[in-house]
């Protein structure tokens, strides 16, 4: 296979993938369907070598919440552009009742340093917590390929939203705040 037609497939297989993972909304906005694949339960976090910004957290732990999980690394230029939306999220809404848990895993072995993690934390701003993932077990156990990646969890702890790379930021906040409206 030639190097162009590989190449091909894979921006044909990714944009499937992208509309794989959008959300499906019924005409009236305000009436949210997830998707069909999102009924399962939300994996757990596991294999985390270091937790920033919070003791270990389980996804037991945060039944009642909204979680948003982000799959991110900080050398990733698209996972930064994603940051300050999601950073903001968890500014507005996180006294409402949504917990941003962000994943931090690795694409390459420098961006395994807990110290290199850290100061990517304070450049961003970030206060949410933050899980080292440096093994891939928690990016496996999702069953993530992209970075930057979200998962959108609802109180009862089951996948209702995902989405892979920049964008969506609104459909993202609309979910958030239609499973905080469905608790208030």
């Amino acid at each position: 296979m030639t190097t162009s037609r590989r190449n091909l497939l894979t921006v044909f297989s990714g944009l499937a993938a992208t509309v794989a993972l959008q959300p499906a909304f019924a005409s009236d906005a305000s009436r949210f369907q997830p998707l069909a694949e999102a009924r399962s339960a939300a994996p757990n976090f596991t294999g985390i070598s270091k937790w920033f910004n919070s003791s270990p957290i389980s996804i037991s732990d945060l039944r009642g919440k909204v979680v948003l999980v982000d799959f991110w690394t900080y050398g990733c230029y698209n996972c930064v552009n994603t940051l300050p939306h999601v950073t903001r999220l968890y500014e507005t809404y996180k006294d409402k009742g949504l917990v941003v848990v962000g994943v931090h895993t690795p694409e390459f072995p420098f961006e395994r340093s807990a110290g290199n993690v850290q100061a990517a934390l304070v450049r961003h701003g970030i206060t949410y917590p933050v899980a080292m993932d440096n093994d891939s077990a928690t990016w496996t156990a999702w069953r993530n390929q992209y970075w930057p990646a979200q998962y959108i969890v609802d109180q009862r702890g089951n996948v209702v939203f995902s989405h892979a790379g920049e964008g969506q930021y609104d459909e993202i906040e609309r979910t958030v705040r239609h499973l905080l409206d469905a608790t208030s």
